[in-house]
This record gives C-alpha cells, sequence and structure tokens, in this order.
C-alpha cells in the first residue's frame, strides 16, 4: 500500500533576487542541519525571524549583554537567555488555585491574532490526545506510523525531561537550537509588543503551546499532533477548532485538586476536546468514566468508539518501541487514530479499524521503532568501572499515579525476572559480551533499589504502596529506598534550573518520604516472606545521607548517584537494579547523570 505522504526535504526554493543580501533563508524542514551564518561574516550569529512578503526570514539579530567592562561579549549564551525569558512566565503560584480555573481561556484566541495564526491552526490536520495515562505514549506512536508512512510530522508533547526543545518534535527529531531560537524570539517579541494589563503575556505553558503552533505552521507540517498538557477543557492546545480525530487514553485519579475528585468529574474535563462530529476514540475505561464520556460524545454528534489493545501477533514477531504490556493499550489508540486520520485527509482508501487480521508495513515500522524518553526506558550506567557490564543498571518511568504505579511495578518485576538491562554493555554498544561475563553476571547477588520524589500534592502513602505492594506481588522486593529532592528548579527552565551545589535544601518533604517508607517495610516484613534480605550494608562516609534500617535521605541526586557507584565498586559480588520513579523531573534529573 502506498501512502500519499506530500513530504519532500528538496521542495523548497526560492529565487535569488527575492532573498536580501544579508539574510539566510530557513527551509521549512527539519531533519537537516542549519547553518545561521550571515553572509560575509565569519563567526556565527544568533538569527531572529520575521515575517514578510516573501515568507519567513532570517536576520541577523544576536542579543548581546554588555559585560562590566564594555567588551560586547555575551555574559550567557543566547539559548540560557532564551531560558531566562521562558522562565519569567511562569506564575509560581499553586494550580490548584482556584483563580487557576480556566484562567481567562478567551485569552489565547488574543494570542493567535497577535501572532497572525488563526488561519493557518485551523489549516492544521491535528490529532488531539488526551488521557491520565498513556497520551504521550500514543502520540508517539502516531508519530512514529504517520512519519513512516511518509508524511511531514510535527508533535508537541510534556513535560520535558532534560531540554525543553523535547517538547517539539519535528520528523521524529527535537528541534536544533537555532530554530528553537529563531521561532521563540519572533514570538516572544510579537506578543511583548501587543501585550498590556489587559492581555497580559501568556503563561509558561500557554506560551509553549503557541510556539508548537508557530513551529508547525511555519515549517508546514502535513500532520500536527497534539498532547494534551492537563485536563482538556481548558489546556492551552484545545484552542483548536477543528481537529481531524481525537482520542483519550487511559483515565485514572491524578491532579484532582484540578480536576475533580471523581473519575466523572475528571472523565468531563478530558471530553471537553471532543468538537462538534469529529470523531474520537478511547480505551476500555471505568465505568464511571464511561458514562461521562459517552454522555458528552452525544451531546456534540461526536461517533465515539473504543478500541481494543494492539495484538502482538500483528507485529511480524517484532516488539513495540516502548517497553510494557500496557503500551499495547496505546498502540491500539494510535492505530485507530492515524487510520482515521488517513482516512479523513483523503490519503488513504482502506480504513485499518475495520481489518483485524493485517497491519501494514508502516504502521509495524512506526510501532516497534517509536522511542519516548522516561517512560519503561532501562539505561545501564556507564561510569562505573565494574569487572563485568550491567553492574549498576536505572530502571526509569515517569509514574505519578496510583494506577500508573501498578502498571510501573508490572513492567519493571517483568524486567527484573526477564533479566533486561543485565547484559547490556558498559563502553562500547558494539561490544557482545562474552560467555565468561555471563558467567559473572549469574554469580552476582541482584539488589533492588528504589530512588524516588514525587510533588507534595500527591499522596506518597497511597503510591508507595501501591509500588511496593504490586512488586511484592510479584516477587520483586526493594532492599534500600533512596529519597532526594529533584535537581531542577521548577520555576526556572534550561541550565538555570539547576542550583549551586552549596544550596541548602528543604529535605522535610523527603524525610516524610522516608518515614512512610518504613513503616510499611515494618508491614512488609510482618508478612511470611521468604528468600528475602531486607538489609544492606553501608559502607560510604562522608554521604551527607540520613540513614535508616530500609532506606536513605539524601540531599542532592548526584550524591545519591555517586553513592550507588561507590557500593558498586567496593562490593564487587553485588548488582544494583534501581528504578527511578515518581516523578518526570527526577526522571530527567537522573538522566542528566547516567546517560
Amino acid at each position: 500500500m502506498q501512502f500519499a505522504g506530500k513530504y519532500d526535504q528538496n521542495s523548497f526554493s526560492l529565487a535569488a533576487s527575492q532573498v536580501p543580501s544579508q539574510s539566510v533563508i530557513l527551509p521549512p524542514c527539519s531533519s537537516r542541519s542549519l547553518s545561521t551564518v550571515a553572509s560575509g561574516t565569519k563567526a556565527p550569529v544568533i538569527l531572529r525571524r520575521r515575517r514578510t512578503p516573501i515568507g519567513f526570514v532570517l536576520l541577523p539579530a544576536a542579543k548581546m549583554s554588555q559585560g562590566d567592562n564594555g567588551s560586547g561579549k555575551p555574559d550567557v549564551s543566547p539559548y540560557d537567555e532564551a531560558m531566562a525569558a521562558l522562565s519569567s512566565l511562569i506564575t509560581k503560584r499553586s494550580r490548584a488555585c482556584k483563580s487557576n480555573k480556566g484562567d481567562r481561556f478567551d485569552l489565547l484566541f488574543e494570542y493567535l491574532k497577535v501572532l497572525e495564526l488563526e488561519e493557518p491552526v485551523k489549516q492544521m490536520k491535528i490529532i488531539h490526545v488526551a488521557g491520565t495515562k498513556g497520551k504521550g505514549s500514543t502520540c508517539t506512536f502516531a508519530e512514529a506510523i504517520l512519519r513512516n508512512c511518509g508524511f511531514h510530522t510535527g508533535l508537541f508533547t510534556s513535560p520535558h525531561l532534560i531540554d525543553v526543545r523535547e517538547r517539539f518534535r519535528l520528523d521524529g527529531v527535537d528541534i536544533c537550537e537555532e530554530r528553537f531560537l529563531a521561532y521563540f524570539w519572533w514570538c516572544w517579541d510579537r506578543l511583548k509588543e501587543n501585550t498590556s494589563e489587559e492581555v497580559p503575556m501568556p503563561t509558561y505553558f500557554r506560551f509553549l503551546a503557541l510556539l508548537a503552533f508557530k513551529i508547525f505552521a511555519a515549517e508546514q507540517v502535513d500532520v500536527a499532533i497534539l498532547e494534551v498538557g492537563l485536563g482538556g477543557k481548558f489546556d492551552a492546545t484545545n484552542v483548536i477548532e477543528t481537529p481531524v480525530v481525537c482520542g483519550v487514553a487511559s483515565l485514572g485519579y491524578d491532579h484532582m485538586e484540578i480536576l475533580g475528585n471523581t473519575l466523572g468529574q475528571i472523565a468531563g474535563e478530558k471530553a471537553g476536546i471532543f468538537k462538534r462530529g469529529v470523531p474520537a476514540f478511547t480505551v476500555p475505561q471505568p465505568d464511571e468514566a464511561m458514562c461521562v464520556l459517552e454522555d458528552r460524545a452525544s451531546e456534540l454528534d461526536v461517533p465515539l468508539q473504543v478500541v481494543s489493545p494492539l495484538d502482538p501477533d500483528l507485529l511480524s514477531g517484532l516488539s513495540l518501541g516502548l517497553e510494557g504490556e500496557h503500551q499495547f493499550v496505546n498502540a491500539g489508540l494510535a492505530i485507530a487514530l492515524c487510520s482515521t486520520w488517513l482516512h479523513r485527509t483523503g490519503n488513504v482508501g482502506i480504513n485499518y479499524l475495520k481489518d483485524t487480521t493485517n497491519l501494514p508495513e508502516q504502521f509495524i515500522k512506526g510501532l516497534t521503532t517509536a522511542a519516548l524518553q522516561g517512560r519503561a526506558q532501562i539505561v545501564p550506567d556507564r561510569l562505573v568501572e565494574s569487572e563485568s557490564p550491567g553492574d549498576l543498571v536505572f530502571y526509569f518511568d515517569g509514574a505519578h499515579s496510583p494506577e500508573s504505579m501498578d502498571v510501573c511495578a508490572k513492567w519493571f518485576s517483568l524486567a527484573i525476572r526477564q533479566g533486561h538491562g543485565q547484559q547490556k554493555p558498559l563502553h562500547d554498544e558494539s561490544h557482545q559480551p562474552a560467555q565468561s561475563d555471563f558467567h559473572i553476571i549469574s554469580r552476582k547477588n541482584s539488589m533492588q533499589i528504589l530512588l524516588f520524589n514525587c510533588m507534595s500534592v500527591r499522596d506518597p502513602q497511597l503510591l508507595l504502596s501501591r509500588l511496593m505492594n504490586a512488586c511484592a506481588n510479584q516477587g520483586v522486593y526493594f532492599q534500600k529506598a533512596l529519597f532526594v529532592p529533584n535537581t531542577s528548579v521548577y520555576y526556572k527552565v534550561g541550565t538555570s534550573s539547576v542550583p549551586p551545589a552549596d544550596t541548602q535544601v528543604n529535605l522535610s518533604w523527603q524525610l516524610s518520604l522516608q518515614r512512610i517508607w518504613e513503616n510499611l517495610m515494618c508491614d512488609l516484613k510482618g508478612r511470611d516472606v521468604k528468600n528475602v534480605d531486607l538489609s544492606l550494608e553501608e559502607g560510604i562516609d562522608g554521604d551527607n545521607s540520613l540513614i535508616c534500617e530500609h532506606s536513605s535521605v539524601f540531599p542532592s541526586i548526584p550524591l545519591a548517584v555517586n553513592w550507588l557507584r561507590e557500593c558498586i565498586r567496593r562490593k564487587k559480588s553485588v548488582r544494583f537494579q534501581v528504578l527511578v520513579t515518581g516523578s518526570l523531573h527526577l526522571v530527567g534529573d537522573v538522566l542528566r547523570l547516567v546517560k
């Protein structure tokens, strides 16, 4: 089957006479590298983008900060300057604040007008996805499928783990720094020039959503895939009026301080993305949530269908690109969204929803090559100098709700039992461990360690108990739990989000997590647990950790990671399998150190 993918990297052209001599044209494709050097200069310059009669043209506009000596040298990098500007949009107030409800949703339409995005957004062929769990994975699968069908794709997701540019993917790749800066300052300057007390600058996430619309419009993507940030009804992505198709991933209890205390209330917020007459899909949901989705769909004449998880046999013996059995649910939803998008945009005459026995080759390739950091991701620590590969392996999953903790525990336990991560090399990815390496691994005592933090708005008693019990039911027990504060600062973005090493940290929240864990461990030890060593010898001096029998609190993530590395170096007979979970911010902070 041939898909009518329209994207051609070489299709952009412009007469030389139309190009100003000191300008650089930015072609509407993202996968190629960009050399932003103005004509007649040797040093690269930071370029901004402005609209002209001939399209988008990059003009030299390096932002320079005068140093104390007046040398004109920049005090900070242009990217850090953009991150500082972006950080200024964070409101520093609780998302549960009642005044946040809607937060003048009508302002988004004013912003679109200022940025001249009203018509471009209407013309976009959008897939819009909400949900509590799995919406990011569903969007990732959908993007990979349509990219492999030959389409020029734009993907907007949240949150980012390490770099804010992760939120904007073009053809499966994070937008490059040069392009990001060009679009960022174009939007920033336009909004700064046209906002007032009545129409203030947009808040952090709203600005990012507007920036995504700008990027996708300028890059002329064939399909824009948008993940809802929070809820649905009042989310910034919901400014769109006519998506091609909508999806609602698995629903559960999360952000209840904003979305409501019942599944029905939460489902009502998620169903806010439904648009009259636009087809929508969801996965099997709890009855209370499903009733609300169906009622809202009926009110808007929305054809709502429930899709089943993907049958693994349809992958021709291959594995999904995202690990975990729960991903078959997300993959099934992605297939329905892509099939409907292809059908409604006139790109294919066959509706694959009706063919349950075969998948197109492009669908299979997309599903099996999709990649998303921080979700069921296994990363061996490559800095540990040990006698064999795999002595320190990190298992990352950004689970932060009770239901996602169950899923995370099942994935981690299965990965432990199946030995995933045990035989991955530390230094050379092309190296295959020798048979002697496997013999050494088999003789080592594997210990499961938990590295955890969560936001204070969540219920740690519920999260930790669900995680511990779900793992115990699978025969997996944590020998030690490490509680740490996140490295990144919530109110800052970019490299400035990492506080100085000597910053005093309030550990009261981590100490409360430790008390909960110790109590849970006492309950666990009261059970009839056989052949489980619930102790771990301490042996690292000067780590400033606060140690209890089954847990430790560290004042920083680097100290906790260094403690793990030193334990491995000193205890040659053990292997550590470290589950990092509870917060996507934590996952990103640890990934910075170990990947």
